[in-house]
Formats: C-alpha cells, structure tokens, sequence
C-alpha cells in the first residue's frame, strides 16, 4: 500500500543526511519519558538526532503488523539537527526543543499531506501548521511524522472500518489482534510503543480518551478550545479538542503547557490565554489529600471484570486522603441521540469551512457533498459505507430548531443538570469512571456492531458513557492507566468542570505515583511483519 512505501522512502531519503553526519553515540528511547528525554538533551547526554534516529529505527522494526505511522517526515534529521546546533549555541528554545513527537494525521503539519485517512485528501499539503502543530514547533519540537487514525475522526460508516483506508488497520501493541480504540488509533499505539516521545491526538468524543485507555497511556482532552482547533479537519466546533497521549502524566502537562492558548483563528478560545496555566508546576503527589471527588458507576464499558480494578484504583485514592462521594446511577442517562443530532449538523459545515482553507489544486472536494460523490467512485472508497455522511448532509444549517433544540437539550442534561449538579451538591471537584472497556477483538469492515457511536438508536439502548458528558458540557477529561483487564489496559477517567485541567492532572499525578498501575507493551515485539 502506499502508506508503508511511504514510511519506507521517507526513512530511505533520510540515510544519505544520516551516513554523512557525525557518528552520534546511540540512545535507547523505549519507555524512556518524554521529561527524561528532556533532561538528557539539556544535560548534553544525548542529542537531538541520535534521540530521532532511535525513534525511526523503531519504527521501522515494529511498526510493519500495528500500521499506526503513516509517514515519517522528510526533513526530520534536519529539524533535529537544527534543535542541536541551537542547543550547541546556548539558543535551546525550552525543554521541548529537539523532543520527536508524531501527530495525529487530520492535524495540519508543513511538508506532510493531511489526510484524515482518506483518498480525497491524499495530496492536501497545507501552506501553514495547524496552530498547534505551530506552538510545538516554535517551541522546538521536532515533528517526526503522521499517525494513522480512523478516517474523518470515525465520522464516516456505522458499521466498522478499522483506521482508514491510506493508513490501513492499526492494531493494539498489547495484542495484535486487538481493537485500539478509536479515531485517534495510531497516536495510541505510537506513544504505547516508544515510536515517539509522545503523541498528539484529537477527540470529538473519546478519540483521545478511549485510545489512551487501550493502549496504557495518559490522555487528556481539554476544555473546549483551550487548545485552538484551527487547522484540524473537524467534526465538530462544539465537541472537538486537540490533546497529548503520552506515557506518563508529567510527559501530557509537559504538553499541554505549550499547547494551550488562545488563538485568533479559532474564535472559541478566546477565554483559553486566561486561563491555560503551567501544569507541570501544578503536580503535587499529596493533591489527593482530603480532595472530595464524585464516583460513577454503570458507565460505557462496565463489566465483571472491569469493575475489580476500578475498586482497586478507588482504593488507591481513598489511601491517599481522597474521600470518595457516590452518584447515584439514576442520575446518568444516554444522551447519545442528542449529540449525535449535534454532531452531524456541525460536521456538514464544519469540513466545509475546514475542505475552503486547502488548495483547490490540491484538494478538489469543496463540500460534504463533494466528498461523497468522490467515495462512490474511488478505488480506495467505494468499497466502505458512508451512512454518516448522508445522515449529515440531510442536514441544513445551524439555525434549523432540531439543531437548536438538541443543542440545548444535550447542555442541559450533561453540564447543568449533570456534572454541575453533581460538583455542586456534592461538593466535589472531580468526578471519576472507567474510561472504557479493554480493547476487544478487532471486527471486520462492515460487521454492523449492536450499538456504535454514529449509530442512531432509540434513546436509552446505550448504556451512558461518562465521556460523552464530558464532551458535550465541553468539559476536561483526563485518563490515566490503572492496571490490566485480561491482559489489556484500562483507564482511570477525571472529570472536572471548564479549564480545571491543573487540579485534574494533578489528581492523576497524584493517583499515578501511589499506583505505579501502567504496564508497558511487549506483545508487539514478537508480532510478524
């Protein structure tokens, strides 16, 4: 496929820059974090080059059978190079400079096409970072390359199609022939297996959450636009967010610290400059002490073997000073009709808007219509379903009273009547769930699942899912690993109210160092190519 000849040209363009350059002594990246790959750079024990070349080694050693990198870039040596001669002159522009991250593949990155996994945008080669691809590169990171995900974010069928059709199906290092959750898959997978520092995905609803969860990672998605989407191909203005997926929580507030801000072209995160914060200071490892949080039960993902561990991890907070407050399970309900309502209002304009800022040389789709019309003829394509897509271009526009009603209705039930009723008459200031069940069995496209998040259902058919009153009050979400579920990770989710994201990772730092519950992966090692 031309996503593996992809990877395989830009590492082989790469070797001529590597022969020619100084021999540099070799750094062993696997379950190294991202901090002490910091520090390492700083202290001068290792640099920039030596630190991506490991990383491309290691991609080009196991990333054959996970599919989770779609290319690597081609001037990646050079931007690391570049961070070393900075460093070398007393210049370094923070402790992110020369740190390789990969990047989820709808955010736009220079001198790499954005797809969003599908055809339609095989030769989108955007003129300027996304923003947040921006403020990482400003602050020195060396962008390694793209990660595969579900196309358009898994906004596409409602049946299954496992990643995309440019990246191919990516698969959970953990067992090879298990589901990563979805839509920001490769991310997942990528960080879970030390093909990069960290990485950086999105979430519309549990796209950053779900695939840090199965893949033993920390994920958060922050308050809506405290982290600006421009340059994101979207699904929705009021429910996407860009976010890190890293191996441990210091490495994500490491992150989030240069990615937050606001930003003039995304309108939405005008508060965000008030009230991003440096998170890395904001851990304390005694923050749980005498902390009230909120505990869900019967949430998405709950079963007889998940619930063991999530005892166990309430245990680990009750010792470490947390007191523990139960909501009671009448108080949940599916509001899965609601945004999905929402959702696919927003979708029909939203890539509109996105599909005008690309080159019309390029990118010849202009509208949802557009996209549709391509699918039902491309070779790669047509072979998939696109019931999403139809659902959302029945749609008209933001002022029909279907859109304004579910709106409303959807902020009511998870942020008025939800996760502030709870903080408040609690008074609590977290609330905890399990993240998500482990990843299962990988389905074949087109296995119609019982139950689907792009799936129009009765309401009530599915059970309610923590995640999504996160995403619809806009509200942060953070996971971070508690342990093995059959031998598949699983995650602690905090949820707090907007632009609590220093209490939540500092809770999950706090959880963190007491639990010590991530298990790295091993199973991909032995996976054929």
């Amino acid at each position: 496929m031309r996503i593996r000849q992809s990877v395989c040209v830009a590492v082989i363009a790469a070797l001529p820059l590597v022969a020619c350059s100084k021999t540099e002594a070799p750094y062993a990246v696997e379950e190294v974090p991202l901090a002490q790959v910091s520090a390492d750079l700083a202290a001068g024990k290792t640099t920039s080059v030596a630190v991506t070349k490991a990383y491309i080694a290691r991609i080009r050693q196991y990333d054959g059978p996970l599919h989770s990198v779609i290319r690597i870039a081609p001037d990646a040596l050079d931007q690391a190079a570049a961070s070393d001669a900075r460093r070398k002159a007393g210049k370094a522009l923070g402790p992110l400079d020369g740190v390789p991250l990969l990047f989820k593949d709808n955010i736009d990155t220079v001198g790499m096409p954005t797809t969003a996994g599908s055809y339609a945008l095989i030769d989108n080669l955007p003129a300027k970072d996304a923003e947040v691809a921006r403020r990482l590169r400003e602050a020195g990171v060396v962008v390694l390359g793209k990660n595969n995900l579900s196309q358009f974010a898994g906004f596409r069928t409602t049946s299954a199609f496992n990643s995309s059709t440019v990246g191919g199906g990516a698969f959970n290092p953990y067992n090879t022939e298990n589901s990563t959750c979805g839509s920001s898959s490769g991310s997942g997978v990528a960080s879970a297996a030390s093909f990069a520092a960290a990485a950086i995905g999105t979430e519309t609803d549990g796209s950053v959450v779900c695939p840090s969860s199965t893949n033993g990672l920390v994920g958060i998605k922050p308050t809506i636009a405290l982290v600006s989407r421009r340059g994101v191909v979207p699904i929705s203005h009021t429910q996407d967010s860009t976010g890190p997926m890293a191996r441990s929580v210091t490495d994500a507030a490491m992150l989030l610290t240069v990615m937050a801000g606001s930003d003039p072209g995304d309108a939405q995160s005008a508060e965000s400059d008030a009230h991003k914060a440096d998170y890395v200071k904001a851990l304390d490892a005694q923050s749980l002490k005498g902390a009230r949080l909120g505990v869900l039960r019967g949430t998405q993902g709950t079963s007889e073997a998940t619930e063991p561990v999530y005892n166990a991890a309430l245990e680990v907070l009750r010792a470490q000073g947390a007191e523990l407050v139960e909501i009671p399970r009448e108080q949940l309900e599916d509001l899965s009709q609601e945004q999905l309502t929402v959702l696919y209002y927003d979708f029909k304009q939203d890539l509109a808007a996105y599909l005008a800022t690309t080159s019309p040389e390029k990118v010849k789709v202009r509208t949802l219509a557009d996209l549709m019309a391509f699918n039902k003829t491309d070779e790669h394509e047509k072979v998939h379903g696109q019931e999403v897509f139809e659902f959302s271009e029945a749609t008209t526009d933001f002022d029909a009273p279907e859109y304004k009603d579910a709106r409303a209705l959807g902020l009511q039930k998870a942020r008025t009547e939800g996760i502030d009723k709870w903080l408040r008459e609690n008074n609590i200031t977290a609330v905890l769930a399990l993240t998500n069940a482990p990843g299962g069995k990988v389905n074949p496209d087109g296995f119609v699942p019982p139950h689907g998040i792009t799936k129009r259902e009765d309401k009530g058919d599915k059970p309610p899912h923590a995640t999504t009153y996160a995403s619809i009050a806009g509200y942060p979400n953070l996971t971070v690993p508690m342990g093995l579920v059959n031998g598949m990770p699983v995650g602690l989710t905090f949820i707090g109210p907007a632009w609590s994201e220093a209490t939540l990772l500092s809770y999950g730092y706090a959880y963190e160092q007491a639990s010590h519950a991530r298990v790295p992966p091993t199973a991909y090692k032995a996976a054929k190519k």
